[in-house]
């Protein structure tokens, strides 16, 4: 099968790699020449891992191509993927002006009779408008579907090649077909519907997860009140098949390149449709407040004044295993403390350099360091904010050691008792006051 892939950007990358190494012909397009070339050489502009070898090998093997000319690419294919970007706007909706831009140069140079799929995330609405786009530019017959993606960064290879479900949104018999055959033998379920029911599940999915990750750290901050683990607490709840334990881990919020912007569009989606959507903005706002409690252990720890102290900051990334910076908490928690006028010293074993280029801070009070133990010599704390297994493998004498003052805080529950056994730190981690030490409200009598 011949397919072209507009858009080199995480979900376009990954998803023509694998494509490719599924025995299928595939060009990756992208407009930036700068960055094709970088592609061509090997090299992969982002951190993801096995991709790289994947890129080189089917690139050998002659079934793996880049180029910036999408009109070249488009002609005599059999399946034209659009993985292009879709930002958000100010007011949280979906920016569609790539989409519009790739799909208006795809009519113009297509022939044959292609599937054209979205595999960007777009609200509901978006293949239909774009159908109507190519069909005002051409009389090349296609057919159109939804075929939303649900990668996850920092396994985005296995999970393409391993897929939970391929969701596939078409009228077009023959192009189901097709993209059947396309994820033929990755022994998933195929779930088929209408185009706006498939826009619609990438939306709701991401939104159910966040709710997730928000419930449970809701849920670990009252923990923290009664003296519960939320640990455990997870632990029980998991067990139930109605439930699940995956996303089931508290800490200081989710970010990166979906979850943010998947929640602002649907709320704005709900809005355009003249319907309020209450839990989602709660989400957001719990998530959103969430990553602050670092600073409130912190000012409960220095009896509220941070101004002078030094704080090493742990973990740059959303997430490990990537180096995407956007909307990763560290983000705000930095601006923060330097608002209060706290000199930071910050590690991340991959994204230092994205998060350095995208946050600034041109007044120098960020210390860029080489190593977690750099970043922690001579620091009042220690804040570790991306679990990193490096973090969490530290040895906790050697960083007693080289700190100033024995404070952790551990915003991803990276430690545990066996770990803190024999230290001196004070130590506070997310919804389980069983192993904080240090400055800490007493648990109260519950009475009801």
């Amino acid at each position: 099968m011949k397919i072209t892939v507009v858009g080199t950007g995480y979900v376009g990358l990954v998803s023509g790699v694998c494509y490719a190494e599924l025995g299928h012909s595939v060009i990756c397009v992208d407009k930036d020449p700068m960055k094709v070339a970088t592609l061509q050489n090997g090299e992969i502009p982002i951190y993801e891992p096995g991709l790289q070898e994947l890129s080189v090998r089917n690139a050998q093997l002659g079934r793996l191509r880049f180029t910036s000319s999408l009109g070249d690419s488009v002609k005599g294919a059999d399946l034209i993927v659009i993985a292009v970007g879709t930002p958000p706007l100010p007011g949280g909706q979906a920016n569609l002006a790539y989409i519009e831009l790739a799909a208006q140069e795809i009519a113009d140079a297509m022939e044959g009779h292609p599937v054209v799929a979205i595999k960007s995330t777009v609200p509901v609405g978006t293949n239909e408008k774009v159908r109507e786009l190519i069909r005002e530019r051409t009389d090349c017959p296609f057919d159109s579907v939804s075929l939303p993606e649900f990668l996850r960064e920092g396994s985005a290879v296995s999970d393409t090649m391993h897929p939970d479900r391929i969701v596939i949104g078409t009228e077009s018999p023959r192009a189901e077909a097709l993209l059947r055959e396309l994820h033929a033998g990755l022994g998933c379920a195929f779930v088929v519907t209408d185009i706006r029911s498939a826009e619609m599940i990438k939306y709701a999915s991401n939104a159910f997860l966040a709710t997730k990750i928000s419930f449970i750290n809701e849920i670990a901050n009252i923990c923290e009140k009664v003296g519960a683990d939320v640990t455990r607490v997870a632990e029980g709840m998991g067990h139930d098949k109605r439930i699940g334990a995956s996303f089931l881990k508290a800490g200081i919020g989710y970010g990166g390149s979906c979850f943010p912007k998947d929640t602002q569009a649907l709320i704005q989606i709900a809005g355009h449709v003249d319907y309020e959507f209450k839990l989602l903005r709660s989400v957001v706002e719990v998530n959103q407040d969430q990553r602050y409690n670092v600073i409130r252990k912190l000012e409960a720890i220095f009896g509220g004044e941070l101004a002078g102290r030094t704080v090493a900051v742990w973990g740059l990334a959303f997430k490990p295993d990537t180096d995407d910076v956007r909307e990763a908490p560290a983000q705000e928690i930095i601006g923060e403390l330097l608002a209060r006028g706290v000199q930071v010293r910050a590690y991340d074993p991959i994204a230092t350099d994205n998060f350095r280029s995208q946050f600034g801070d041109g007044g120098g009070g960020v210390a860029w360091c080489g190593s977690a133990l750099e970043a922690a010599a001579g620091s009042d704390a220690v804040c570790l904010l991306t679990e990193w297994s490096e973090f969490g493998e530290t040895d906790l004498q050697r960083l007693r050691a080289v700190v100033r003052e024995p404070v952790l805080i551990d915003g991803r529950n990276a430690f545990d008792e066996a770990a803190l056994q024999g230290t001196d730190f004070i130590y506070y981690s997310v919804g389980r006051p069983s192993l904080a030490r240090g400055v800490k409200a007493p648990v109260p009598e519950l009475s009801y």
